[in-house]
């Protein structure tokens, strides 16, 4: 059976230090930083921090192996050790490399040195609340590939007491339910069937492009 997945976090920035702390709980996690007070303020809440200096390499690949499943850079404001952290983990062999970018041109040359994904938390952040304050029904979203989003919403009022089969959301809106979250009474059911009936307390669990996903929440009437 296959252990935890091996994971080193670079840069205990807020981003860095909570993105520790939640994988911990189902990853093996190295925290690293050059801060002492920041090593030490996570010490606690993941299997290993060590303070170092990422761009000496001799240091760092003696602590980080091409034995982690995955890395994540999260040292957004320091694009020069960004960029050798990034270097380097590439040049160890870690097989999958996360690097946080501010702005375009700082991505663009993280994808160079060698990262594999790139995120812009602040942007993600901006994202997302502006998606719930335009539209209150929307709960939260998780980015897919493209535009796709997979979506937690309290359905429009129109939908209820109508069953999926006579809201067609599908054919009308390209949106497809995965699941749906009843709150009265508690239960989950997946892949519900064509005559299930939405209630005002269910949470529908939806995929499809985001733009629609946002249109269909506008619905006043079907």
């Amino acid at each position: 059976m296959k252990g935890k997945k091996q994971i080193c976090v670079i840069g205990l920035g807020e981003f860095g230090r909570e993105l520790s702390r939640q994988l911990a709980k189902e990853c093996e996690v190295l925290a690293i930083d050059r801060d002492e007070s920041a090593v030490a303020a996570i010490l606690d809440d993941v299997q290993r921090a060590v303070m170092l200096d990422v761009r000496d390499f001799s240091s760092f690949s003696s602590i980080v192996t091409a034995d982690f499943d995955e890395a994540v850079v999260s040292m957004g404001e320091t694009l020069e050790a960004a960029i050798l952290a990034t270097l380097h983990l590439k040049k160890i062999g870690v097989k999958r490399i996360w690097a946080k970018a501010n702005h375009d041109d700082h991505a663009a040359i993280l994808k160079a040195v060698g990262a594999s994904e790139i995120v812009f938390p602040e942007r993600e952040t901006a994202r997302r609340l502006a998606a719930q304050i335009v539209n209150p029904n929307l709960l939260d979203f998780i980015p897919l590939e493209g535009d796709y989003r997979v979506m937690d919403a309290a359905p429009p009022d129109a939908f209820y007491g109508k069953s999926l089969l006579e809201l067609d959301l599908r054919r009308k809106y390209g949106v497809f339910v995965l699941a749906v979250k009843e709150l009265v009474p508690e239960r989950f059911t997946f892949l519900p069937k064509p005559n299930f009936v939405i209630k005002p307390s269910d949470i529908l669990v939806m995929i499809g492009r985001e733009v629609d996903l946002l249109n269909m929440l506008g619905t006043q009437k079907t």
